[in-house]
This record gives structure tokens, C-alpha cells and sequence, in this order.
């Protein structure tokens, strides 16, 4: 048996078929009945995720704003308690420590929630930084999450609580709500690009939720998806993935999540100086979208070439499920990022011919 971590929903994974692989450590369901069918149903009805491994990290105490204001690139406080903040904290030379969701319970309490791969780096980084008056928590074993993902989400998930959720708007969130018949935190975020919540809820509520939510849905057409899914799904929705898209010799800005880096907010932030000056005089680098013409798959850490000089690597790609055509992310030279800059992939022992388009490949309606 594997020594991997594994969330409280890894005994249920069987009974919808789920294949699980290593994904950082973590025994986590690859697909149950395919991804480019799980694809399509949370792109047409809905799908349901165990995300249970992403990490939860509580800060709290009085000097709590002032703290993330400077381990945070965007500006903390901004939102208003029960709002989401998409957000990046970073290394003094700009490359991202992670990126993730906060969630503002107040100005003394709130929500980070990390990345599964990163949840030890991340708790160590922000404890080596508070300050007074600050307390730092990791959290993460005291929460399980599932994420419910598509048009038909929000009918599915309504009729497990009375709490209106068209009242929960985009990024926003309730807490301590009954749903099928448990105390939990929603909130209308996700990963997928489509409509959807993300379900906070104890670890020994975890499986009943899940299987409440499939018989629920099964009339709505409700899948459980895996891993696969949820990376294709991101993929085309161009939603950075650490360890891909961001690495720590990667910034925000040339990743192209810039929104979440707020120069001008008055708190002196790590990584402020290089970021600022990416942010007003460009990036070295940028973070393109590729179609292929010549036939072939651009796959992660494919090096892209412009007239025999490697301007780039590829950093996500695959054949798009919602689109039918090959297509990547690639870091390459500020110099090619140009819609219709023609530039190629080394494939093995191939070069291929591919385009720069306009990203995301996939916008929902």
C-alpha cells in the first residue's frame, strides 16, 4: 500500500469506479468514467470534485490586515468580510510563492486556501513573516472540500439547503449554513471556468455530502470527475496551475495574472520593487496561448523555438476537449507574444509549426 496522504472521501472513490494516481503525494481520483466525458459534463450539466486536499490556513488576531497587506500582491483590504480575494504571495525577486483564494470572515479572521503541494512551504513562509498580534494556524486537517462545477450546479446544490444561493454572488461566501443537513461554508468559486460552489465542510461530513450530492444530481445528470477533468477544464479556461504556469521563477506578471498585483496599494509588499517594474516597463517573459499547425501535442516542458533560437518551454498542453484542436500555455520572450507570431515546438526529435492565439481558449457564456 501506498504511504500517500489520503482525503476523507478516498473510501468512497470506488464506488463511482474512481482510478486514483500519486498527485503530489496525495492518492487522488484520476477520472471515474473518462476525462473527456467529465469534461463534458461540467461543461453542459455538472460535475463533482473531492478537493479535500487543497490546504486551509487561518490567520487571525488584530495585526492580521496589516500582515497579508505585506505577504499578499493583492490589496487585502479591499474586500469585505464574506468576500473571496484571488491573490499570490511572492519571494523578494518577484517568483510566486503560491497563489490562492482568501476568504475574509472579518478584519481579525481570515481564510487562506493553498495549494495541496504547497500547504508546509506556504504555513512555514507566512509563520516566518507575522508579526505582532498575528496568529498563523494550519488549519487543513479540519476541513474536507468539494467542489460542484457546471451550468446546472446551483439547481442541484439548492435543493440541499434553504439558503438562497443566488445571494452568494461570484466570489462570495456563507458560512455555517445547513446543507443536506450539515454545518457548512459555500462560497461561488471554482476552478473550471463555469458557474459552481466549493463546499467546506468537516472531514467526517465529507462522505455523506458526496454521496447526498450524486443521488441529488444523478436526475440533473451529476458526475463525480477527477483530476483529469479538472486540469483540462482549467486548461482552457487559462487558470494558472503552480508548478506550471507559476513557479517560484515564475511572477504573477509574467504568468499573467497581473490583476491580483497591486503596486499601487500603500503596504510595501515582498517581491513590490520587481513586480512594479515588470507590471509598468513589461515582462522579459509572457505567458502566450498556442495553437498547433503542423500535427502534434504540445506537452508540458516542450521547448519553443523562433528561427532556431529557444525563445520558450511549454508549460500546460494537451488536445483541447471543448475545442478538438492542439493547444498550449507557453512562457516564451515578451518579443513573441504577438497574436499570429508563428513559432515551433520541439516534439521529440520534430520541430512543429505552431501559432500564438488569443486566450483563454474557453469563455463561458
Amino acid at each position: 500500500m501506498s504511504e500517500n496522504n489520503k482525503t476523507p472521501l478516498f473510501p468512497v472513490y470506488k464506488e463511482s469506479n474512481g482510478k486514483t494516481i500519486d498527485f503530489g503525494g496525495w492518492d487522488l481520483p484520476v477520472r471515474f468514467s473518462g476525462i473527456m466525458e467529465e469534461h463534458d459534463i461540467v461543461r453542459t450539466k455538472a460535475g463533482l470534485f473531492d478537493v479535500s486536499h487543497m490546504g486551509e490556513i487561518e490567520v487571525k488576531g488584530s495585526g492580521t490586515l496589516a500582515f497579508l497587506q505585506k505577504v499578499m500582491t493583492n490589496d487585502v483590504s479591499k474586500p469585505k468580510p464574506g468576500s473571496c480575494q484571488y491573490t499570490a504571495m511572492c519571494y523578494e525577486d518577484g517568483g510566486t510563492v503560491d497563489d490562492l483564494v482568501l476568504y475574509k470572515r472579518s478584519d481579525e479572521d481570515v481564510l487562506l486556501v493553498v495549494n495541496a503541494s504547497n500547504i508546509e512551504k506556504d504555513y512555514k513562509w507566512l509563520k516566518r513573516h507575522a508579526t505582532e498580534g498575528v496568529e498563523v494556524v494550519n488549519a487543513s486537517d479540519s476541513y474536507a472540500q468539494l467542489a460542484i462545477q457546471g451550468p446546472l450546479a446551483e439547481k442541484i446544490a439548492q435543493r440541499l439547503t434553504k439558503v438562497n444561493l443566488q445571494e452568494i454572488t461570484f466570489f462570495k461566501f456563507k458560512e455555517d449554513i445547513d446543507f443536506a443537513g450539515k454545518s457548512v461554508l459555500i462560497s461561488r468559486t471554482g476552478y473550471t471556468g463555469e458557474d459552481g460552489f466549493e463546499i467546506y465542510c468537516k472531514p467526517e461530513d465529507a462522505v455523506d455530502l458526496w454521496r447526498r450530492l450524486l443521488v441529488e444530481g444523478e436526475q440533473d445528470g451529476l458526475k463525480p470527475c477527477g483530476l483529469g477533468a479538472r486540469d483540462t477544464l482549467r486548461f482552457e479556461a487559462k487558470l494558472a496551475l503552480y508548478g506550471q504556469e507559476l513557479t517560484k521563477e515564475i511572477t504573477p506578471i509574467e504568468a499573467g495574472i497581473g490583476f491580483v498585483v497591486k503596486t499601487d496599494k500603500e503596504a510595501d509588499f515582498i517581491g513590490k520593487s520587481v513586480l512594479k517594474q515588470q507590471k509598468e516597463n513589461g515582462s522579459p517573459r509572457r505567458l502566450v496561448g498556442l495553437e498547433m499547425i503542423d500535427k502534434g501535442i504540445p506537452r508540458p516542458g516542450y521547448e519553443v523555438y523562433k528561427d532556431d533560437e529557444k525563445v520558450g518551454f511549454v508549460t500546460t498542453g494537451t488536445q483541447s476537449p471543448t475545442l478538438k484542436k492542439n493547444v498550449g500555455l507557453a512562457l516564451v520572450d515578451s518579443s513573441y507574444k504577438e497574436l499570429g507570431t508563428q513559432v515551433e515546438i520541439q516534439v521529440r526529435k520534430k520541430r512543429l509549426k505552431a501559432e500564438v492565439i488569443k486566450t483563454p481558449f474557453y469563455k463561458r457564456k
